[in-house]
């Protein structure tokens, strides 16, 4: 019986194996191509980067362009931003949502889930005209820059945010509540000192697919991001690709400079992404 199992188990992790093959593949392959000179890398687009074929040319070329400190700071600043925003606002509606009892309640539960449903795509020319009208669009101001990203974003996450959220907040006990309540604690202790830590995993997981989505948002980047100070790292990317042309080197170097920060991010938090989702699909 034992042996069947192992067997069985043996048969699962051969499909895995192949697809993982064939996802990583393609990024090993870019990262190779990266240290080739741009002139070889058509004819010898599978060879190791041995000997004649390595150079470090692609990646000087990266840096001399175009300044990638710069966009990756600005990557940072908007989706650490939005990350923030997005948790402190889809918490607070989720926690109404879950625990308070209220007219248009189901209405409002409903019109969220809904709004799921009309992409970014649908949206953005009047967002546009909004935040034109209000003086934040195309300013020599880096911050308002900065702000016209951070708020179709933050807007773009917080209905997914807020079903995760409620799901994980109705899970908790509230017995805890009423007791931190009976010591003397309002509303804002108890969500900040007893339902965040324990929906901790929920907001984890918020917080880094929040994080990676806003930092791959190219189409929101495109609309408002129009000088190079404030190009982000795939804003910058785009701008490479369309001016580099057919210097393949330097678009596989500049793909390795954006993807490295979220192989990171994947990295060091897979434990817990791997945790909030299992989680919720218990909950859930």
């Amino acid at each position: 019986m034992k042996k069947s199992k192992r067997d069985a188990t043996k048969l699962i992790y051969i499909p895995l194996i192949l697809w993982a093959v064939t996802t990583i593949y393609p990024f090993i392959w870019v990262i190779l191509n990266s240290f080739k000179p741009k002139g070889k890398i058509r004819s010898h687009s599978f060879s190791l980067p041995i000997g004649d074929l390595f150079t470090l040319d692609n990646y000087k070329t990266a840096f001399e362009r175009v300044n990638i400190g710069r966009a990756y700071l600005n990557s940072i600043v908007i989706s650490c931003s939005v990350t923030v925003l997005v948790l402190l606002i889809a918490g607070i509606a989720a926690y109404a949502l879950a625990r308070y009892r209220f007219k248009g309640k189901g209405m409002l539960h409903s019109a969220v889930i809904a709004s799921m449903m009309f992409p970014v795509f649908a949206t953005i020319i009047p967002v546009f005209q909004m935040q034109s009208s209000w003086g934040i669009v195309n300013t020599d101001s880096t911050y308002l820059t900065w702000l016209s990203v951070i708020l179709p974003q933050t807007a773009g996450n917080l209905a997914f945010a807020i079903i995760v959220l409620t799901g994980f907040i109705k899970a908790v006990p509230v017995e805890l509540e009423e007791a931190a309540f009976l010591e003397g604690c309002n509303v804002y202790k108890i969500f900040f000192k007893i339902i965040i830590p324990m929906a901790k995993p929920s907001f984890v997981t918020v917080a880094i697919f929040t994080f990676l989505w806003s930092y791959n948002d190219l189409f929101t980047q495109m609309f408002f991001l129009r000088y190079e100070e404030t190009y982000t790292i795939t804003r910058l990317l785009n701008e490479i690709s369309s001016k580099a042309g057919v210097n393949y080197g330097l678009m596989a170097a500049s793909v390795v400079m954006v993807v490295i920060p979220v192989l990171i991010v994947y990295i060091l938090l897979q434990k817990q992404i791997i945790k909030g989702m299992t989680a919720g699909a218990i909950k859930g």
